[in-house]
């Protein structure tokens, strides 16, 4: 019972000296609870706070211990200056890795950090356009529209009508559905035309993800440009 108190203290302070607490605050390390007497932080319970008889240990290499009483697996975890970490606490008995846990989290805090910087993010552009919109700003607005596709985003088309045109709805269905097959290599309709007060919607989805074409774009300025050569001196 003293070993096992004793390895008890040795995790509350270890996990102290990491977060950088003072003596003071050792003894309050694992045992912050809220009202209802659950655990405020949602993270495993690592040393002292695993109160189970006995886990089923995995070591820092991933390699099978076996199952062990706790007092056993806190006294490996302070030989090898690790922290038992309980990783699947639904088994029975629980599993508990040897790790170090502080090393773990930052490296998590890390990976967490870069996946949130290379997710790239849909933009949804808009283009609006008139029933009887004249030829070259019809192709004017194509190539918006084509353009939004190739780097990955959501083109919301958007018809106004005005005056008597409200009466011929038919016109920017028309409009929209030969807008839809001209970019159809680069996009898809993703939003049927739907009539909305005096306008038409109809929103159109890239056929490839953001992410790719953000890597492209990436790839392509990658790529160094060939330098020009010295001109050569004109003969006399």
């Amino acid at each position: 019972m003293h070993v096992v108190r004793g390895f008890l203290r040795w995790g509350t302070r270890r996990v102290a000296r990491r977060a950088g607490l003072g003596s003071s605050a050792a003894g309050a390390v694992g045992c912050r609870r809220d009202a209802q007497g659950g655990h405020i932080s949602p993270e495993p319970r690592i040393n002292e706070r695993i109160r189970v008889p006995e886990v089923r240990l995995v070591g820092p290499n991933g390699e099978q211990v076996g199952i062990v009483a706790i007092g056993d697996a806190l006294r490996l975890a302070q030989e090898a200056d690790l922290d038992l970490v309980e990783v699947a606490p639904t088994a029975r008995p629980p599993v508990c890795k040897l790790m170090d846990y502080g090393k773990f989290k930052y490296e998590s805090a890390l990976k967490a950090r870069e996946a949130r910087k290379n997710q790239a993010q849909t933009v949804i552009k808009e283009i609006k356009l008139r029933p009887k919109i004249d030829p070259h700003d019809y192709a004017t607005k194509r190539g918006h529209v084509e353009r939004f596709l190739k780097q990955g985003d959501k083109v919301k088309v958007t018809i106004m009508f005005r005056g008597r045109e409200q009466s011929r709805p038919e016109l920017g269905f028309r409009l929209l559905q030969r807008l839809a097959g001209d970019v159809e290599e680069l996009g898809f309709v993703e939003a049927q035309p739907k009539q909305d007060g005096r306008n038409m919607i109809m929103v159109i989805g890239p056929n490839r993800k953001k992410s790719e074409a953000k890597a492209e774009r990436a790839a392509a300025r990658a790529v160094p440009r060939p330098r020009r050569g010295p001109e050569a001196p004109a003969s006399a």
